[in-house]
């Protein structure tokens, strides 16, 4: 359960920004669960404020963490993304911090990177509510608490300038800090966008048929005309296709004989093999999941592919399925633009779910942005987010993001929040000149005149 997280100097973000979960407010607080922080948190503000940037942080902290052993090149350098707008910032460090529980246990770690290494780390551990330090870095000298291991100490030797010592510690299964490298590994997701290419989810294998067909419980709730969804396999074969369906026969041409098991259907029941791909398409697969999605109708020829889902069905699949897993696990699930392509009732409905203590028992938790005001009020009646389930982003004269809580403007539970924020009450939208908008807009349908004269 992520507690709070800190950044400094990344992207948009130049002076430390905090996104705290710990509840303000008794009525966020579950009457039975033992939650120790809310399990919801959403960015609003305008376009280009920085909203993304705050999840692109998170997300940069956990790819740097995980990763950087095998990323950062002896000599390379960290590739970082500081505040471009001023000079100082660009030659500063970029920090990153989490304050989580894992396993029972709550963890602080965090570090500091410039272009050249890591400028400091540290991680520090309360299995007993009292502080432990497990080390501490300070460019290029480690410290370590009483109870940290020999062995911690060891790997130290083999940690790079430009690399952080967790990665590294990690992959040398040090138990000490694996509770934090697994964190970040297993319970801090990031949904993906809504790509017409498979989701990753998808390609990796990580799915099964329980999975798919609780996705398929959930699309034909939502009302999408779909019945079934079909877990499948490309096999090991070519498809030749061009265009349209095209059922695979033992009376096929010799030359497609490899296409004839293509896609082996794992669904109980389903006895027909399909074969078939976009138009002019050439892909060679092997053994490749992917989904069929079934509609209701009749004369449906065939199921479609993700590639041909609308947009929206592919964003509901998408944050559905990362919320399915984390609902049932545990963790952290990060879901950038929940609105894009989804309706506001959808998006409350999810919501809803990291809300309700039955659905929810672990504390999963979700972290989104979103420039739907429906979702600051009430949704069909029932309130979507508490009030410190909110907070906004804005950006000022000179390009930096500042991210800041609802709860800064002390609001009373009964507030019509979405037309306080409408109206610019908690500041975070756009500041639209009305004029030069209309005069840009004007002059972009002239041109297309003017070149045909």
């Amino acid at each position: 359960m992520l507690l709070s997280f800190r950044v400094e100097n990344h992207k948009s973000i130049r002076d430390e920004q905090q996104l705290l979960l710990t509840p303000v407010y008794e009525d966020s607080r579950p009457a039975d669960a033992d939650w120790k922080a809310t399990t919801v948190a959403g960015v609003f503000g305008a376009n280009a404020s920085g909203k993304s940037n705050v999840l692109d942080a998170l997300s940069f902290m956990r790819a740097t963490a995980l990763w950087s052993f095998r990323m950062n090149e002896p000599g390379k350098g960290v590739p970082r993304h500081p505040f471009e707008l001023d000079p100082r910032s660009r030659e500063e460090p970029s920090t990153f911090v989490v304050d989580l529980v894992t396993e029972g246990v709550r963890h602080t770690y965090g570090f500091s990177v410039d272009d050249d290494h890591v400028a400091e780390e540290w991680l520090y551990s309360y299995p007993k509510q009292r502080k432990r330090v497990v080390f501490e870095r300070d460019d290029e000298a480690f410290t370590f608490g009483d109870g940290t291991p020999a062995e911690l100490r060891q790997v130290v030797g083999i940690t790079a300038r430009n690399v952080l010592l967790l990665s590294v510690a990690a992959q040398a299964e040090q138990e000490v800090v694996l509770p934090v490298h697994r964190w970040f590994s297993d319970e801090l997701l990031f949904a993906e966008d809504r790509r017409p290419e498979q989701p990753r989810w998808l390609r990796h294998g990580s799915v099964s048929t329980e999975h798919v067909h609780a996705l398929g419980d959930l699309l034909r709730s939502a009302d999408t005309g779909i019945r079934e969804v079909e877990l499948a396999e490309l096999d090991d074969a070519p498809a030749y296709v061009v265009g349209g369906h095209h059922a695979v026969t033992d009376q096929q041409d010799p030359t497609h004989a490899g296409a004839r098991n293509m896609l082996v259907h794992l669904s109980p029941g389903s006895g027909k093999t399909h074969a078939f791909a976009r138009s002019l398409s050439l892909a060679w697969e092997k053994r490749s999941p992917t989904l069929l999605f079934h509609h209701e109708g009749e004369g449906v020829a065939r199921p479609l592919t993700w590639g041909e889902e609308s947009l929206g069905t592919r964003a509901l699949a998408a944050v559905g399925f990362e919320a399915q897993r984390v609902l049932e696990s545990g963790g952290v699930l990060v879901v950038d633009e929940i609105d894009a392509s989804l309706h506001p009732y959808l998006s409350a409905r999810i919501i809803a779910l990291f809300q309700d203590e039955e659905r929810n028992p672990q504390g999963a938790q979700l972290i989104f942005t979103s420039h739907d005001a429906a979702l600051l009020g009430r949704v069909r009646g029932e309130e979507v987010l508490k009030r410190d389930h909110i907070w906004f982003v804005a950006k000022d004269g000179e390009g930096s993001t500042s991210l800041y809580p609802l709860s800064d403007f002390k609001p009373r539970a009964d507030d019509n929040r979405a037309r306080r924020y409408l109206t610019g009450r908690y500041g975070a939208v756009p500041d639209v000149d009305d004029e030069l908008f209309r005069d840009a807009l004007r002059r972009r349908e002239q041109e297309p005149e003017e070149a045909t004269r």
